[in-house]
């Protein structure tokens, strides 16, 4: 979101700057080779040479495990060279349709390009058309499909202010108190997902323990998935960038904001469904602050009303992020509700700010704590 250190870590720790440049210095170094010995047709894109960087990295430090994310899709993605223990796929939606497909069924298919010959494939998709794709490439090549939707039973489910915890049956094994550390009812079958994959593999002897897979659950960390950066107004970043995401945060927002006043700042990349989007997310905010990161993909605040189907009661246009968060902070009481959402990108420029310290949000915690009774 801010740096590309992110983007690898062993035992919870970014790679450090000189870890990075020593290993993104060796892969563009064979790089080259290989294009001079025309090994290599065309230089890689970035997001290959970060994956080449990662796989370096996590070589060098010897991991014992390595959990990768596909950039885009699964079948051409770069990180799918690897032979992978076990395949996860979550929930599908309609993104990146440009170049993935614009059906559920054509997206599954580049989806289950992660599929390997009699590997195990845990998957949390719930829509028919792409489960029917799954199931098929499963049957293909005699892998093994534990769909959480039936393998899985979740019990004991409480929700604490959108934080849940569960009890998860497993062939079973019974995995108690188990705590989604991410807020939203669906982070909990993203998480019954990872505690089902890591289960899998305790069966064939690797050495995860329950605790272990509790442990590892309680600590996740996944910033940008509506993450609190203050609480009085409460401030929610999250990327919510397709529609599927935006209607999970919008579930979220009347389960848990229902009856406080909300406002929500908010950007698109011009690739996205502005419009669709737009319905699901604007009619739950009192005011819309429209900005701009600052990217050519961005669309601007003129492109998204324009884009918008219905428009919103009432609109401020703030081109810089982080100046159309302050304004939005500076509106609420400390009973409101700040939710920045919309666009990863928009979520990378406000913690950039607040890295930088060019967004400075404890003025407004103190303003909150001062008007609250003792």
């Amino acid at each position: 979101l801010v740096r590309v250190n992110e983007r690898m870590r062993v035992n919870g720790q970014e790679i450090s700057d000189d870890d990075f440049a020593a290993a993104f210095t060796a892969v563009r170094q064979t790089v080259d080779r290989l294009v001079e010995e025309k090994s290599l047709e065309q230089v890689p894109s970035f997001f290959e040479f970060l994956t080449a960087t990662a796989f370096l990295h996590f070589a060098r430090a010897g991991v014992q495990f390595a959990v990768l994310e596909v950039g885009m899709g699964g079948r051409l993605d770069a990180t799918n060279v690897t032979e992978p223990r076990v395949a996860v796929i979550t929930n599908i939606g309609l993104d990146h349709v440009e170049f993935l497909g614009t059906t559920h069924a054509a997206i599954a298919a580049e989806k289950a390009g992660v599929i390997r010959p009699g590997r195990p494939v845990i998957s949390s998709c719930e829509h028919p058309e792409a489960n029917d794709v799954i199931r098929r490439r499963c049957d293909e090549l005699q892998a093994e499909l534990l769909e959480t939707s039936g393998f899985a039973r979740v019990s004991n489910l409480s929700d604490r202010q959108g934080l849940y915890a569960f009890n998860l049956l497993l062939n079973g094994d019974c995995l108690s108190n188990l705590q989604a550390p991410l807020r939203g009812r669906f982070q909990v079958k993203n998480a019954v997902a990872a505690v089902t994959a890591a289960w899998r593999l305790a069966q064939e002897g690797f050495n995860i323990t329950p605790h272990a897979i509790r442990e590892g659950l309680r600590r996740a960390v996944w910033p940008g998935r509506l993450e609190e950066i203050l609480d009085h107004p409460l401030v929610l970043l999250d990327g919510a960038h397709n529609p599927a995401a935006a209607r999970e945060v919008a579930d979220f927002i009347r389960d848990h904001l229902a009856g406080r006043r909300r406002r929500l700042v908010y950007a698109s990349m011009r690739d996205k469904a502005i419009g669709e989007i737009s319905e699901i997310l604007f009619p739950l905010a009192d005011e819309i602050y429209l900005t701009h990161p600052d990217l050519a993909r961005a669309a601007t605040p003129e492109e998204i009303l324009a884009a918008t189907r219905t428009r919103p009661p009432r609109v401020i246009i703030e081109s810089d992020p982080a100046r159309a968060l302050e304004e939005a902070c500076c509106a609420s009481s400390p009973e409101d509700v700040v939710l920045v959402l919309g666009s990863l990108f928009l979520v990378g420029a406000v913690k950039k700010a607040l890295a930088e310290g060019t967004l400075r949000l404890e003025e407004f915690a103190n303003r909150s704590a001062a008007s609250r009774p003792a």
